[in-house]
């Protein structure tokens, strides 16, 4: 379904009853609203579910230019707002998980529980200069150019290696990315920072990450920072670890929304 919103159109799907409480989820980078599907799947029992394809994303508009995390945010209230969604609990994963947890932060009158996954939150000059590095080799070679390379960052070397079908949707995903998206989002990735004020977020937070994942230290840093929040970290697993275990990962999101 298309729905515009924050001046563009945007692609989503809501699965559940009616009359459940909102969970929405949001894409990681070069992927799609399909990265959710066992999530959906499993919780759309106890939530109306909405996942939605972050701008330059999926089919979403890609308009050209750098985004922000600023108009990220605004993306996804635009949207709750033209769904007529009150309040939500909303979970994300890298470029969703800075977003989930920069909507706790910013508008916690329109979140409940935030589940923030394999996300450092804010951006360094070091990982600056390599986000300019990928929108250099993705403008010279496509999507097709960072394909192998962004899989080989995400998923553990015997993962990668082994080629499970968690691992060739992901790669369907990446080569389908709207070039103007992943340039876009690679911009709002390199200059953000969520993570300053962590302490302030007065809404209930899991930080849900895999156990290789590069962002797993930070988010253990910010767990210790906000109060009362809650920490899982999914043993074996990278990046996109809602894929690459989808049972562990739903049920330790599970146990956090209902508990």
């Amino acid at each position: 379904m298309q729905i515009k919103a924050n001046g563009i159109t945007f692609n989503y799907q809501v699965d559940g009853a009616s009359n459940a409480p909102w969970l929405i989820f949001s894409n990681s980078l070069a992927t799609n609203l399909s990265m959710w599907d066992d999530q959906a799947q499993a919780l759309s029992g106890h939530f109306r579910v909405l996942r939605y394809d972050q701008r330059g994303h999926g089919k979403t508009e890609a308009p050209e230019g750098r985004y922000s995390f600023a108009t990220l945010l605004s993306d996804a209230l635009g949207l709750m707002d033209a769904l007529e969604i009150r309040r939500t609990h909303f979970c994300g994963l890298s470029l969703g998980g800075a977003t989930a947890l920069g909507l706790a932060e910013q508008h916690p009158d329109r979140i409940d529980r935030a589940i923030v996954c394999d996300s450092p939150c804010a951006s360094t000059p070091a990982g600056a200069r390599q986000w300019e590095e990928r929108v250099a080799f993705a403008m010279a070679g496509g999507m097709a150019a960072i394909a192998e390379p962004t899989l080989q960052r995400w998923f553990p070397a015997s993962v990668y290696a082994g080629n499970p079908p968690g691992l060739a949707k992901v790669r369907a995903m990446v080569l389908s990315t709207p070039l103007n998206g992943f340039i876009g989002c690679c911009a709002a990735l390199g200059d953000h920072n969520f993570r300053s004020a962590v302490a302030s977020v007065s809404r209930p937070v899991l930080f849900l990450v895999g156990e290789k994942d590069p962002p797993n230290a930070a988010m253990r840093e910010m767990h210790k920072e906000l109060v009362d929040s809650q920490f899982v970290e999914i043993p074996g697993a990278g990046h996109i670890c809602n894929i690459e275990q989808p049972n562990e990962f739903t049920r330790a999101a599970e146990k956090f929304l209902i508990s």
